[in-house]
C-alpha cells in the first residue's frame, strides 16, 4: 500500500506540527520508508523532523531553465531532471525529505513542470507513505503534486476565522478539481471546549472531524529549543491524539 496524505491549513494553526507528528506516528507503525514533502514556501518541516535539505525543487527549476540549452548532447531533459530530483532528496532515519521551495521566477517553466510532476508521482510510488505539508492556498499542490492524493487533512484551531479559512480550503479542492479521495478536519492546539460560534463554523464546513489535538506544552518547549519531534516523549498528549488519528486513517484505508 502506498498512501499519500496532504495537510493544509491557515498559517499559524500548526499544520507543520501535525505533519511531523504524523510522520512520527506512521514510522512507529512500520510505514517506512516514508517521504515527507515540504510544499510550503515558508519551509520548516525539515527542522521539526531533524532533517536538513540543501536544495529545493524551486531552485532546481530555476537552475534547469538557465542550463537547458547547455545540456550535453544526447542527454534528454527528463533524464537530467530525474537525476537532479534524486540529488534534492535528503535521507533521514526512516523518512526522506523533499522541499518544494519558493515559486518560479521569470521564464516559461511549462516543460520543466510537466517533467517534474511526472517524476514526483513516480517517486511517491516508491514509498509506503508520503506526507505533504502544504501551503494554505493549495495552488502549489495543484501545480506540482496533485495527482493521487488519498487523504486531505485540513488543520484548524478553534478560532472561527481559522475555521472559515478551513472551509475555503475545502471548497478550493472542488474549484481546482484536485484528485483527492477523502477529506477530514483536524482541530489542533485546543485548550478549552469550543465556543458555540466555533461549533457553528465546523458544522458549516461539513467535514468530519478526525482528530482533536490538544495544546501541548511539551511541543512548545521543544520548538523553542529547536529540537525535532523525534525527541518528543511518548507521553505527549498531542502525539497520543495524532497516533489515534493515524490509526483511524489506516483503518479506513484497509476498509477501502
Amino acid at each position: 500500500m502506498s498512501l499519500t496524505i496532504a495537510v493544509a491549513g491557515k498559517g499559524g494553526t500548526g499544520k507543520t506540527t501535525v505533519s511531523s507528528l504524523m510522520v512520527r506516528a506512521l514510522l512507529a507503525r512500520g510505514m517506512a520508508p516514508l517521504l515527507a514533502v515540504d510544499a510550503d514556501p515558508n519551509s520548516n518541516l525539515g527542522e521539526t523532523l531533524g532533517v536538513e535539505a540543501s536544495r529545493s525543487i524551486g531552485r532546481l527549476q530555476a537552475e534547469t531553465l538557465k542550463q537547458i540549452h547547455d545540456l550535453p548532447a544526447g542527454v534528454p531533459l527528463g533524464r537530467h531532471l530525474e537525476y537532479e530530483l534524486h540529488q534534492a532528496i535528503e535521507e533521514g532515519e526512516g523518512v526522506d525529505l523533499l522541499v518544494m521551495g519558493h515559486g518560479e521566477g521569470p521564464g516559461c517553466y511549462c516543460a520543466v513542470n510537466h517533467i517534474l510532476r511526472k517524476y514526483l508521482e513516480t517517486l511517491r510510488s516508491a514509498y509506503r507513505c508520503t506526507i505533504l505539508d502544504n501551503e494554505a492556498g493549495l495552488e502549489h499542490l495543484s501545480r506540482r503534486v496533485s495527482s493521487g492524493i488519498d487523504v486531505l487533512l485540513v488543520v484548524s484551531d478553534g478560532n472561527p476565522a481559522a475555521l472559515r479559512a478551513a472551509g475555503r480550503i475545502d471548497r478550493m479542492v472542488d474549484d481546482l478539481e484536485l484528485a483527492i479521495r477523502r477529506r477530514f478536519l483536524v482541530l489542533n492546539g485546543l485548550t478549552d471546549g469550543l465556543t458555540p460560534r466555533a461549533e457553528e463554523e465546523i458544522a458549516a464546513i461539513g467535514l468530519a472531524v478526525v482528530g482533536r489535538v490538544p495544546h501541548d506544552p511539551m511541543i512548545t518547549e521543544m520548538n523553542g529549543a529547536g529540537r525535532p519531534i523525534g525527541e518528543l516523549p511518548a507521553e505527549s498528549a498531542a502525539l497520543r491524539e495524532v497516533s489515534r488519528l493515524v490509526d483511524k486513517l489506516l483503518e479506513k484505508e484497509d476498509r477501502a
